[in-house]
C-alpha cells in the first residue's frame, strides 16, 4: 500500500515538473508563423488562430501597440484550446465557436505569451 501510494506521489510530481518545463520551454512546438495585423491607426487588428501540429497557428503573432485586436479561432481548434488566455495583458476569454472574437486593446510594448487554458497550446505576441 505504501509503495503505490509513494509511486503516485511521484507520479504526480514528473507531471508537474514536466508541465513546468514545457510551459516554460517557448515556442518550439509548431510552426511559428507571423500574422500583422492592419496598419492603419485605430483600425482593429484582425488574427485568425488555427490549430496544426497540436498547437496554434500561427503560434508567433505580430500587433501595434494602442490599436485594437481581435482574434478568431476558427473550426479547427476545440477542447480547452478555446479557452484563450494572455496573462500578462489581462486576456482572457472562451470563444465558443469561429463567430465570436476575442478583442482587447494592448498598450505596452513587448513580447507576452499566449496560452490555452491548461497550457497545452500556446504562442507569443509581439506587440510593437
Amino acid at each position: 500500500m505504501k509503495s503505490i501510494a509513494l509511486f503516485g506521489v511521484i507520479v504526480v510530481l514528473v507531471l508537474i515538473v514536466g508541465g513546468f518545463v514545457f510551459l516554460k520551454s517557448g515556442n518550439s512546438a509548431g510552426a511559428a508563423g507571423t500574422v500583422i495585423g492592419n496598419s492603419g491607426a485605430g483600425e482593429v487588428q484582425k488574427i485568425t488562430l488555427s490549430m496544426k501540429n497540436s498547437n496554434y497557428y500561427p503560434n508567433t503573432i505580430r500587433v501595434k501597440a494602442g490599436q485594437p485586436v481581435s482574434i478568431t479561432l476558427d473550426s479547427s481548434i476545440g477542447g480547452c484550446f478555446r479557452s484563450f488566455n494572455i496573462r500578462d495583458l489581462g486576456v482572457q476569454a472562451y470563444s465558443k465557436n469561429p463567430s465570436q472574437t476575442i478583442d482587447f486593446t494592448p498598450t505596452q510594448k513587448g513580447t507576452y505569451r499566449f496560452a490555452c487554458s491548461m497550457g497545452m497550446g500556446y504562442g507569443t505576441i509581439i506587440v510593437e
